[in-house]
């Protein structure tokens, strides 16, 4: 053992410190167990803290018609009945309680004026139901869960990166990671281990996502540990990500802008959605506006740099100011563009990963025991197309019920596992990589990934780019054995993005290969070859690489929901 290795122990060891892990490390807290939080990114800073909108729960408040049904009939409609009926029955039945909870805890929701809670509506809610605080509710809901965190004294640990599962006899008992800054190792020992640590989509070249995060690390840990995962192919794009800068490409451009009558056109002027949902227009959902756009731009009717333009100029410049402070201030920050004067260029961008480990809807237990997942991390809740506003009651539900089930857990155990075999092959790992010196650059495969998957698996797929993606796949898998890795005095960044890319490579393989069974067009995945829905894909598709991809039938949604639920339309897809 070097060392630079510090050991560990905690009852529950909780991967990643956005709203998921928090929640789930408050529930422990105030249980009296004892848990360590590790996060790769400050605590502050976590991906949560970028969630604009708002948090659903069927409060009543502005519409006192609604309900915990509705709410669930509203978002197994929207999953294109790929939803888990008893994971969406538990985040709608729990939601008012983890309002309650965030109040608790002391956030501010913007409220009416004799003190309710203020609801609005979202795209395809049937009642207003998404409270809010401004336009920066996830970053108010993560100060206010890590003020509770540090109130209760839960350990937050950050800058650390968690590199693998460490698992005896399909049991998990901790994990192994190092420091990005200096290197330092930490093996952690735990009863249980609850991995928070986000979706995805930073795979793609333009994304909502920062450079970073959400490269598929919780996919990449669990498949490695032996768990498998459900509806990686489902990735939701979002109309509106900025093109320039470069860097900042993906950027979201809040749907308020559209919600507030923001115009789309195309590069010849054009308001186009009027030929994909001439009804709502602008104000379609997010999959339809998505290809709507995606489709302007691949036939050749985009803006010069590949986009359309998202014009808010026409409003009043006090409406702008007041209702989209956010827009205004980003797009003058990183373009110096009036958006009181000047239109946005935009296209889809990579948002949110609406599958993820496959769980179990009573307490987010994963095929190994005492490993749970929860957040965008985990699956069940969002099937082919998320409901706005729902991640982030998601987290609050499932962080408390996956808290209590982890302590549960610990409180079973009659012994402590332990496996050196497994600890000394997570340090070998770490060693191996440290001691690569070849010519492949990290950055240089994670940007080739990222074009794989941006040119054969984005907004439209079709069998031939598929199958050329996995060919892709392969060869990168290939090229990472002759990879150098070189830190030095800035840290240990270069270790972190090696890691990052092996879970890329997880994340492509395990989304491609779901993709290219999913021959159908259902919500946020549209297949060019196969247009039309297929009543007998009905089902979720559950990956490992072992098995590939496995069928897995969807139970029935209870009576008292299904009579709620209106037909799926398929008005605006794939429009020839």
């Amino acid at each position: 053992m070097s060392s630079t290795e510090r050991r560990l122990s905690t009852t529950v060891l909780v991967i990643g410190t956005g709203g998921s892990g928090l929640r789930a490390a408050i529930e422990l807290a105030e249980r009296g167990v004892d848990v360590i939080a590790v996060g790769k990114r400050p605590r502050l800073d976590a991906h949560t803290s970028l969630a604009a909108g708002g948090i659903n729960a069927a409060l009543g408040t502005m519409d006192p018609a609604d309900s915990w049904q509705q709410h669930a009939a509203d978002t197994i409609r929207e999953s294109y009945l790929l939803a888990h009926p008893h994971t969406v029955e538990v985040v709608a039945r729990g939601a008012e309680e983890g309002i309650r909870d965030l109040e608790r805890y002391g956030m501010t929701f913007a409220r009416e004026s004799d003190g309710r809670i203020s609801q609005r509506f979202f795209g395809a809610h049937t009642w207003r139901r998404t409270a809010f605080a401004g336009d920066y509710t996830g970053l108010e809901i993560q100060r206010t869960l890590v003020a509770r965190a540090e109130q209760l004294r839960v350990r937050i640990v950050d800058g650390i990166h968690i590199t693998r599962l460490l698992v005896a006899d399909n049991t998990v008992f901790g994990a192994y990671g190092f420091d990005v800054a200096d290197g330092t190792r930490y093996l952690v020992h735990a009863d249980a281990v609850i991995l928070a640590a986000g979706g995805h989509n930073r795979i793609w070249r333009r994304t909502s996502s920062r450079r970073d995060e959400n490269t598929g690390d919780s996919f990449r840990l669990a498949v490695d540990a032996g768990a498998r995962l459900r509806d990686a192919e489902l990735v939701q794009f979002h109309p509106s990500g900025i093109l320039q800068p470069e860097n900042a490409a993906g950027t979201l451009v809040s749907e308020a802008a559209r919600g507030e009558g923001g115009i789309l056109r195309n590069g010849l002027g054009e308001r186009f959605m009027q030929r994909y949902d001439p009804d709502r227009m602008e104000l379609s959902t997010r999959d339809r506006v998505a290809l709507a756009a995606y489709t302007e731009i691949t036939e050749g009717r985009g803006t010069e740099n590949g986009g359309v333009w998202l014009d808010v100029s026409h409003l009043p410049r006090e409406t702008i100011m007041q209702r989209l402070p956010r827009v205004y201030q980003t797009m003058m920050e990183l373009q110096m563009l009036d958006i009181t004067r000047d239109p946005i260029e935009i296209a889809p961008t990579a948002h949110y990963s609406m599958g993820g480990v496959w769980v179990r809807p009573e307490d987010h237990g994963t095929d190994v025991d005492g490993l749970y997942a929860v957040g965008e991390a985990a699956s069940g809740l969002h099937g082919a197309n998320r409901l706005g506003g729902n991640s982030l009651i998601e987290l609050l539900v499932y962080g408390r019920i996956v808290g209590r089930a982890a302590a549960d857990w610990s409180a079973s155990l009659t012994a402590q596992r332990r496996s050196p075999a497994a600890v000394s092959g997570a340090r070998a790992e770490v060693d191996a990589l440290l001691d690569s010196d070849g010519t492949e650059n990290v950055r240089a495969l994670q940007r080739a990934i990222r074009d794989t998957m941006t040119e054969h698996a984005g907004v439209v797929r079709h069998e031939t780019g598929l199958a050329a993606g996995l060919d892709d796949i392969a060869e990168i898998s290939e090229r990472l054995e002759h990879i150098g890795i070189h830190p030095d005095i800035a840290g240990y960044q270069d270790l972190a993005h090696a890691f990052d890319l092996k879970a890329s490579l997880v994340a492509a393989r395990a989304t491609l290969e779901s993709a290219r069974e999913r021959r159908e067009t259902r919500g946020c995945h549209n297949r060019s070859d196969h247009p039309d829905l297929d009543p007998s894909l009905q089902v979720n598709l559950v990956w490992s690489p072992s098995s590939g991809v496995v069928h897995e039938g969807i139970p029935p949604v209870p009576a008292e929901i299904s009579a709620l639920i209106g037909d799926v339309s398929t008005t605006g897809k794939l429009v020839e």
